[in-house]
């Protein structure tokens, strides 16, 4: 038995050091390419290996049988701006500053002393480039050039945030927050270029886009980079070209998912074409859950429970797929617990590029790409949302829900085709869920195991010693100021 377990163990040991090896190699013959694709608001069920109905994903799911798809991959908020700061930065985002989702003429951003993904490739002679969404402030000091990138085009916030209605007229009624909202400007670089000013000019947002990315490839090929391809689909209000309008059962939602996963395609084969395929990472993943009162123009959250804007798993649990030939085992399932934080540390040890000075909160993931199956790097995981409310702590399978307010789906008829329906608020109480048996959080089971309510309360007040609790009136220690206009 003895001699069993040291040739398992020096099997193992033997497999990572060829796979780091491998990974050394590559980096031998010239740093890999990193495309990053970041969708919005899409959720856990949305894609053909998660479980989608009535629309087809075949270059997410093609993608995902040559590569490695994790099941417990966390955004580290369940709203925009917050998740998009988590995933730059590598830090959570109350960490950095940065909560909630940030308004048009909004005078705070992300400060410039935080250190990006992009800042860190750029100084290892990494093309950099974002297309799509931003949502990390608009003023000028704030936008992506300043945050390491070369190039930017897209979006500077939400694409809700106009001053058009759900049934694209401009927006009439003074109490609507839309009302005071400016026109929908499509940047490139540090200048407004246009304006999105109706639902037909969204429809081409996912093929505008796609064509940017494309070109930035074409033209970057010969030089490492890192393409940040931030899609502001399936954000509402949606839109779909009409290439693919129709073309699923699923209606308006379908086509829209079978429209990003052509832009997925087209990427793929774009790095094959130029035979860079084999030296590029490819990510793909999603800022939040489903926003779930939006019914037939909305996501699903696979069976888990509630969706964006809510701590509970259906907000912040995503799909997430790493694909990079010879080095991340294809076809390969990963249940260890990640997250989009963990993103930034695990791309500085595959390129060398020095970690950021000041302090974050993701871990190197890299041990789990290249197959060790006994790494676990991360085994605990904090949910925050609002300003700095401390709502919930995963540690291992287990799942701390701390008392706290929020707006519930449940219960509830959703809007449709493009109109919200309602939420209501509740009061969650204190409780435990075994996120292995139910991954819907429905059984309470913190009676069976006080134990594990005083351990992992241990690490609630680790956390709120650091970063704070508004929920107990705790301000923290380790808190960084928001860049400020």
């Amino acid at each position: 038995m003895l001699r069993k377990v040291i040739l398992s163990s020096l099997t193992a040991v033997i497999l990572l050091i060829a796979n780091l090896n491998l990974v050394a190699q590559s980096s031998t013959d010239g740093n890999p390419n990193i495309v990053l694709i970041y969708m919005d608001d899409m959720g856990y069920g949305d894609i053909g290996v998660t479980g989608s109905i009535d629309y087809s994903t075949p270059n997410i799911d093609k993608m995902s049988s040559q590569s490695m798809q994790f099941t417990n991959f966390y955004s580290v908020s369940a709203i925009c701006s917050a998740s998009r700061a988590g995933l730059l930065t590598g830090a959570y985002p109350n960490r950095v500053g940065i909560t909630g989702a940030l308004f048009p003429d909004s005078e705070i951003g992300l400060n410039s002393e935080e250190e990006t993904i992009a800042d860190l490739l750029k100084g290892e002679g990494y093309a950099t480039s974002i297309v799509g969404k931003w949502h990390l402030g608009d003023a000028e000091e704030f936008l992506p050039l300043q945050h390491g990138f070369d190039e930017y085009f897209g979006l500077p916030y939400s694409n809700d945030m106009w001053p058009v209605d759900y049934d694209d007229k401009p927006v009439t009624d003074t109490t609507k927050w839309a009302y005071n909202m400016p026109p929908l400007p499509l940047i490139e670089g540090n200048e407004t270029v246009e304006y999105i000013r109706t639902l037909q000019d969204q429809d081409m947002l996912t093929t505008r886009y796609t064509e940017k990315a494309v070109n930035f490839i074409m033209r970057k090929k010969e030089q490492p980079f890192f393409l940040y391809f931030a899609h502001s689909m399936p954000h509402v209000p949606l839109g779909v070209s009409e290439k693919f309008r129709g073309k699923s059962k699923q209606g308006l939602y379908g086509d829209m998912m079978m429209e990003v996963d052509w832009s997925v395609g087209q990427i793929i084969k774009t790095l094959e074409d130029n035979g860079i395929d084999d030296n590029t990472i490819v990510i793909f993943t999603s800022d939040n859950g489903p926003w779930l009162n939006y019914g037939n123009h909305a996501g699903s959250a696979g069976g888990l429970r509630e969706g964006k804007q809510t701590t509970w798993e259906g907000g912040q649990r995503v799909p997430a797929i790493m694909h990079w030939p010879g080095i991340i085992p294809e076809g390969t399932v990963n249940n260890k617990l990640t997250s989009t934080i963990d993103l930034l540390p695990t791309i500085a040890a595959i390129t060398g590029a020095s970690l950021p000075s000041r302090p974050i909160d993701g871990v190197n993931i890299l041990p789990l790409l290249t197959g060790d199956e006994n790494a676990n790097p991360r085994n605990t995981l904090y949910y925050y949302y609002n300003d700095n409310d401390l709502q919930a702590v995963r540690q291992d399978h287990w799942k701390l829900v701390m008392p706290h307010e929020y707006s519930s789906y449940e219960d509830e008829l959703p809007g449709q085709d493009g109109f919200p329906g309602s939420r209501h608020r509740v009061t969650a109480e204190l409780a435990l869920y075994n996120l292995r048996r139910d991954p819907g959080e429905r059984y309470d089971v913190k009676d069976q195991n006080p134990e594990l309510i005083t351990e992992i309360m241990k690490l609630v007040e680790q956390a709120r010693k650091d970063l704070g609790d508004n929920l107990v009136g705790e301000p923290g220690n380790n808190r960084r100021a928001p860049g400020s206009l």
